[in-house]
């Protein structure tokens, strides 16, 4: 029988102690033995405006103290399906952003080798981008599900091609995504240009508004997602600024009017019968977060993708 790895109970040890891993799981070296993993990228010279995402991952591994292994509201059991262990962080270089994105690729290609799914912990926006060249070495072009209060399609920052507000443009000019299984959820706020939102659906993909949003349930979207998205391999990237930031003030561009913590949750417990192949959770900046709120709610949403993964158990 196989025996998985658990988190540390809080009976066992104060939750305010123990090692400071994402749930206070067993800690390893790569991704070997591994069904799914949980791994930081601390990140943030892609940043436009208010950095700190590098100290993200740190902060959402030390708030994930608290979650417990089973999901009351869903029934799953993840630490009874999967063998999970936290591989820490990828060794990036913080002056050099080319250098950077190739390490984080060659980083994905070992843990995709080992046929491990990544759930990652951001880290600024820019890293889905060498994680989703190496997903297109394994699956080919996925479909993407992106929760955020920004679309990401910018030519250009500054004049540089990568930064956390250009990823999914080059993402989608280099074949990585799959145009007509991609979904943009919850952007929202000012802009340069009235079509700022369109060139994503002149390529094919959808978006939703966070204005579409207001006073909903998003089960009813999340059946429509599961239906675009079919069988394919599928990637989900959640910005926590697609929060409103009443609810996730710690993070650098925030806008109001966004999605609040249930349909945060919504959109990830709907993802529960694709194929999910990868999953992240971004822009974090534990500086902006004087309470601990978006660190805490970035966990949990980490914790419930781990709870949707393919081969995942449920009671019942």
């Amino acid at each position: 029988m196989t025996s998985f790895n658990q988190p540390l109970g809080g009976n066992q040890m104060p939750r305010f102690g123990g090692p400071a891993t994402m749930m206070r799981l067993p800690a390893q070296q790569g991704a070997k033995g591994l069904d799914a993993c949980f791994v930081g990228i601390p990140l943030d010279i892609g940043t436009s405006n208010r950095s700190g995402t590098r100290f993200g991952p740190r902060q959402i591994r030390a708030e994930s103290a608290m979650i417990r292994p089973f999901n009351m509201a869903t029934g799953a059991m993840p630490f009874e399906s999967l063998q999970v262990a936290d591989i820490g962080d990828v060794p990036i270089n913080t002056f050099n952003m080319d250098e950077t994105i190739r390490i984080i690729e060659e980083y994905y290609d070992a843990v995709l080798a080992e046929g491990c799914t990544p759930l990652t912990l951001g880290g600024d926006h820019t890293l889905p981008l060498p994680i989703l060249r190496a997903m297109k070495k394994v699956h080919g072009p996925v479909g993407l599900i992106h929760v955020d209060a920004h679309a990401d399609v910018n030519e250009h920052m500054f004049g540089e091609p990568i930064a956390h507000g250009t990823p999914f443009r080059r993402a989608l000019e280099e074949g990585l995504v799959d145009p007509k299984r991609l979904i943009q959820i919850g952007l929202r706020g000012s802009g340069y240009a009235p079509d700022d939102f369109d060139w994503v659906r002149q390529q094919g993909g959808r978006v939703v508004t966070a204005e579409e949003c207001w006073y909903r349930s998003l089960a009813p979207l999340m059946a429509e997602v599961r239906e675009q998205m079919g069988d394919g391999p599928v990637y989900l990237t959640f910005d926590i600024d697609s929060l409103d930031p009443a609810f996730a003030p710690g993070t650098g561009t925030p806008e109001i009017g966004g999605l609040n913590t249930a349909q945060g949750l919504e959109i990830v417990r709907g993802c529960r019968g694709l194929n999910l192949v990868g999953c992240d959770l971004v822009e974090v900046s534990p500086p902006y977060d004087t309470t601990g709120n978006t660190a805490i709610t970035a966990a949990y949403y980490l914790y419930e993708m781990l709870c949707v993964l393919p081969g995942v158990k449920y009671r019942g």
